[in-house]
């Protein structure tokens, strides 16, 4: 998409095998109400139906609330709820295949894990992306090994395109993150299993739209 601006704040992204308990609607809009203004359909162990009947209901929440849905992996899923974009996986479709289905209007990310990987996902059109693990997690199983706060500081100094830090980012550690220049921040199991996900949200999205490095 031309001209994308990736929103500053939390990167929200949903994890059913973790806020088991949680009505999906509910849970969902917890978030949005807590100030994400981007939210990523993430759910690995849903039949299609399934994912597709949710994707639309966060449709219609993210229109709500003035926020960008992205749908993960399913560029069929993205096309029938009408997302506003996707996000890939170094193994997924290449990102100009993509714009060949979605066309301009639609944003592209795409998960990165070096400097390289960074350079070729904007060099091939990628409106954002995605630059982890961080830190060590066990939320994403396939996620890597944790990386280095440097790297976030060569994205910062080589790449033009807006990214969000992922990958076992807590509000413990989140200080450190924002000091290298970060401006999207996606904490997964941070929000999803706090006893109150939107104060927990609002208070973390606050934390980094006001941050301020010494």
């Amino acid at each position: 998409m031309k001209n994308f601006v990736l929103p500053e704040g939390v990167y929200a992204i949903t994890d059913s095998e973790l806020s088991k308990g949680y009505d999906f609607k509910e849970y969902c809009e917890e978030l949005l109400k807590g100030g994400a203004k981007i939210i990523q359909y993430r759910e690995k162990s849903r039949d299609m139906k399934k994912l597709l009947n949710e994707a639309r209901i966060l449709r219609e929440l993210t229109l709500k609330y003035r926020a960008i849905f992205i749908v993960n992996d399913h560029l069929d899923i993205a096309i029938l709820s009408d997302a506003d974009g996707i996000h890939v996986g170094q193994d997924d479709l290449p990102i100009r295949e993509i714009k060949r289905i979605l066309g301009d209007d639609k944003i592209i990310g795409i998960s990165t894990h070096n400097l390289e990987e960074a350079k070729l996902a904007e060099s091939n059109g990628a409106d954002y992306i995605g630059v982890g693990p961080i830190f060590e997690t066990s939320t994403k199983k396939d996620a890597g090994n944790a990386l280095t706060l440097k790297l976030l500081e060569e994205i910062n100094e080589n790449i033009s395109i807006g990214y969000t830090a992922i990958g076992g980012i807590k509000e413990s550690n989140l200080e450190e993150v924002l000091s290298t220049g970060a401006r999207s921040v996606c904490l997964i199991s941070e929000l999803i299993l706090s006893k109150n996900i939107y104060e927990t949200t609002k208070r973390i999205h606050n934390k980094i739209l006001n941050y301020k490095k010494e």
